[in-house]
């Protein structure tokens, strides 16, 4: 499941307009595999900030056992590693040297660990008064995706560099190996798989928390105003714009590109749309609890899971002006609002 899609930046150089189309390359082919699989949940150009650092990741996948990490690289020409694995690349017949992708996702997943363990009660809770399984011990790893039309110099690579170097077509199949993942029943049969995994409303709690986490673009994202206000805008919440055009040195055709998205940070409701709102209390299906849960984001989007007794209740409902189901939740910063496809009222959701 997609949770969050590419951000296309207005970029001049053409440096930069080929990183970007990588990125784009990469988010399509993901969500061309994942986009209906409920165990992995994709968040494409994800930033965020923590113990004053501030790190991006191309493209963060969430899955049963774990997380995994890729970074995106507009790499033409030959790429050598040396056994020091130091990066060259080819510019037509001259060589250059360049940072190393892989030491680059191997410090945002160090400060990504560092995040969640600080939060890990917060997302996972508690289980029999003891706190559940933290997230040091689950599966992590990285990837570098590169262009399709790099050519990878493998002979002379170091076998651990070599591994985590991909083509962007061959991204998908490297991912399924990586997770591995097994249904309920083979788990159960298969007693060589020690790995810990998440339960489905853990794996939710952890994205949402995440979610949370992300800085918009065009934010200072290095100022304390950030940590306060730093939010996303989940693909439920966003319109899709038009189809852009595919550079030519792209390897996936125009036509099969889906429409881009792009996740913007709404304005704050202004005091006139708040009074001119409709309020509607939510309450827990179950036990009738309206004030002591927690709003949260999964497969079948916004709900609230109720502290009270556990359990969870959609947010989504049919229109109390109209009665017309044709409804859709959307956020604005901590403002949940139901709104109607056929009246087009709006009822604020408290």
């Amino acid at each position: 499941m997609i949770l969050k899609t590419k951000s296309p930046q207005n970029v001049q150089s053409a440096q930069a307009i080929a990183g970007q189309q990588q990125e784009q390359n990469v988010a399509f082919f993901l969500r061309r595999a994942y986009k209906d699989h409920p165990q992995v949940l994709v968040i494409n150009d994800f930033k965020f900030l923590f113990n004053d650092e501030v790190a991006q990741i191309d493209h963060l996948i969430i899955y049963s056992y774990g997380f995994i990490l890729i970074e995106s690289k507009s790499i033409r020409g030959r790429v050598k590693v040396n056994q020091q694995q130091e990066w060259t690349r080819s510019i037509g017949a001259k060589w250059q040297g360049i940072p190393s992708p892989i030491k680059q996702v191997e410090l945002q997943q160090a400060l990504l660990l560092e995040l969640l363990m600080h939060h890990r009660s917060e997302i996972l809770g508690k289980l029999l008064g003891f706190k559940q399984q933290g997230f040091k011990g689950r599966c992590w790893d990285h990837l570098c995706a590169v262009s399709s039309d790099a050519i990878i110099d493998r002979k002379s690579m170091p076998k651990a560099v070599s591994d985590k170097l991909i083509k962007s077509e061959f991204l998908v199949d490297k991912l399924d190996k990586v997770m591995n993942l097994k249904s309920t029943f083979q788990r159960a049969i298969n007693f060589s798989d020690t790995r810990p995994d998440f339960s489905q409303q853990e794996l939710e709690s952890v994205a949402s928390f995440l979610i949370k986490q992300h800085i918009a673009p065009n934010t200072a994202a290095d100022t304390e105003t950030a940590k306060a206000t730093s939010q996303t805008t989940i693909e439920q919440d966003i319109a899709p714009l038009a189809s852009t055009p595919i550079p030519a040195a792209s390897t996936v055709p125009v036509q099969q590109m889906p429409d881009q998205a792009i996740a913007t940070e709404p304005a704050p409701l202004t005091e006139t749309e708040k009074s001119q709102t409709i309020q509607i209390v939510l309450r827990c299906k179950h036990c009738e609890e309206s004030t002591n849960y927690t709003p949260m984001y999964g497969k079948f989007g916004y709900y609230i899971h109720c502290k009270q007794c556990t359990k969870n209740t959609p947010m989504k409902q049919a229109c109390p002006q109209c009665s017309s189901k044709n409804t859709r939740v959307q956020k604005r910063q901590e403002t949940y609002t139901l709104n109607c496809q056929e009246c087009g009222c709006g009822q604020q959701l408290i």
